[in-house]
């Protein structure tokens, strides 16, 4: 009977993990998905806590419940206080939580199924990828927040990372086909597999990030999903494959937005291009452009087209852009956001940063869509943005972000460029941009130029 009553809360969580991740694909219904989805999954764990096989001493649960206490407390604050700009950098570090998770399972199950070759095959597997995915994480999460500023490669760095690679399937075949119950060979392979996350993320600049991310997030659905096998969970089971076939998908997407084959990504060639390219020096003079010109300029146009980017999460300004949509609709002109697939610094960042300020869903276009609509636009308005929008990505082929898609914000009558300074962007390259004919800059904060901007229109009433 109690087998019966796991298994249907089991099913009644797994399509909780369903129907939130249908729920997340839409701004207006995501914080709902995600509610639902996490009521599953405290659904389970309890679940699997209360009907476990087997005699369990008070001490025992008392170390579960206080671990679980202690995790929600720090996960709870730490995703309460942390910042747009620092979302990415969260993502990986729980996503490389989610791989050492796996990592432990392997660890700790391996002694117990030696003689089985079926579940020896499902530890390592899960052990392997799940190591990977946390240091990999790891790796990633150091590049965003800075700690790691630059791509570091080895001499031959694809040929080591493949052959450690090949390496770590060789040794997993002969564990399995041995039945070997030696530690040692567990924690030989453990340790590899840490040492190939590392070295697979240490080469990547940090402009292809968000690919990394999402397939490290795919890593991590699979090794979840390979303890759930192990252990016969299926909603473990089922999270595992929910979360590894949309982290893959995620990739597949972030791969055709980058223009990089995912081959590459898997073989070690991923972001090369950076190593060879320099920085290109000046290119012309730029022209500037004040919050009361603009305004003017913004105030007799019929068609606006908004570009958010990273240093619009940086200085917080997505509710003042939303009032700048809202005084511009008022006054007849069109407003729409032209969202680049890798904008910010993940995928999906700026959809999130936009729908906290009450953006409405229908208005955020992405680049095939909007990519038509920019010759007929009167005023492309890029604050923050900078790679996604460099033209050097369709003209240089020496660049390292040649073949990237990019938005055509050049096509425009106008545009305007909001930025603190000519700085390069993540790529670390000169934006071609800048100095064309039809291009103005206006320099500062995009909060507190926004906002003067807003200030100015509301004057021309």
């Amino acid at each position: 009977m109690n087998l019966e009553i796991q298994h249907i809360i089991y099913l009644l969580s797994s399509v909780t993990f369903i129907l939130g991740l249908k729920m997340l694909s839409n701004a207006k219904t995501a914080k709902k998905g995600n509610s639902l989805a996490a009521v599953g999954m405290i659904a389970a764990i309890l679940t699997a806590i209360v009907f476990h096989d087997g005699a369990v001493s008070p001490l025992v649960y008392g170390l579960i419940f206080g671990a679980i206490a202690i995790g929600t407390v720090v996960g709870w604050l730490t995703a309460k206080r942390v910042q747009m700009t620092k979302m990415p950098e969260l993502v990986s570090l729980f996503n490389g939580m989610g791989g050492a998770c796996a990592a432990l399972i392997g660890l700790v199950e391996f002694h117990h199924n030696t003689s089985n070759p079926t579940n020896m095959a499902v530890i390592l597997a899960g052990m392997v990828i799940g190591s990977v995915s946390f240091s990999g994480s790891m790796i990633a999460w150091a590049k965003l927040n800075g700690t790691l500023k630059n791509a570091i490669r080895l001499p031959q760095y694809n040929l080591i990372n493949t052959a450690i690679m090949f390496g770590l399937f060789a040794y997993s075949a002969w564990m399995i086909w041995a039945g070997t119950a030696d530690e040692m060979h567990l924690y030989i392979l453990f340790f590899a597999s840490i040492a190939y996350g590392i070295l697979f993320v240490l080469p990547i600049g940090g402009a292809d990030m968000p690919v990394v991310i999402s397939l490290l997030n795919s890593f991590t659905g699979l090794a979840a999903a390979f303890g759930g096998f192990l252990y016969g969970n299926q909603v473990m089971l089922t999270g595992g494959i929910l979360v590894g076939s949309a982290g893959t998908l995620l990739t597949l997407v972030m791969c055709k937005a980058m223009n990089r084959p995912l081959f590459n990504v898997i073989f070690g060639a991923f972001g090369a291009g950076t190593e060879s390219a320099g920085v290109a020096g000046p290119q012309g003079n730029v022209k500037e452009v004040g919050p009361s010109d603009l305004a003017v300029q913004l105030n007799y146009s019929k068609k606006v087209i908004i570009v958010p980017g990273y240093g619009l999460a940086v200085a917080q300004a997505q509710h003042v852009i939303k009032e700048l949509e809202t005084i511009l609709e008022s006054r007849g002109v069109e407003v729409t956001y032209a969202i680049h697939p890798v904008a910010g610094r993940m995928p999906g960042h700026m959809n999130v940063l936009l729908a906290e300020s009450n953006v409405e869903y229908d208005k955020l276009k992405e680049m095939e869509d909007i990519n038509p609509e920019f010759a007929q636009t009167d005023v492309v308005l890029v604050v923050g943005a900078n790679d996604v929008v460099n033209p050097a990505a369709k003209n240089d082929p020496s660049s390292p972000i040649y073949g990237m898609p990019i938005l055509d914000v050049e096509n425009a009558k106008a545009c305007i460029v909001n930025k603190r300074s000519m700085n390069a962007g993540y790529a670390g390259i000169e934006n071609e941009l800048f100095f064309r004919d039809k291009t103005q800059m206006l320099f500062g904060d995009a909060k507190k130029v926004l906002t003067e901007l807003v200030t100015e229109l509301k004057a021309l009433d």
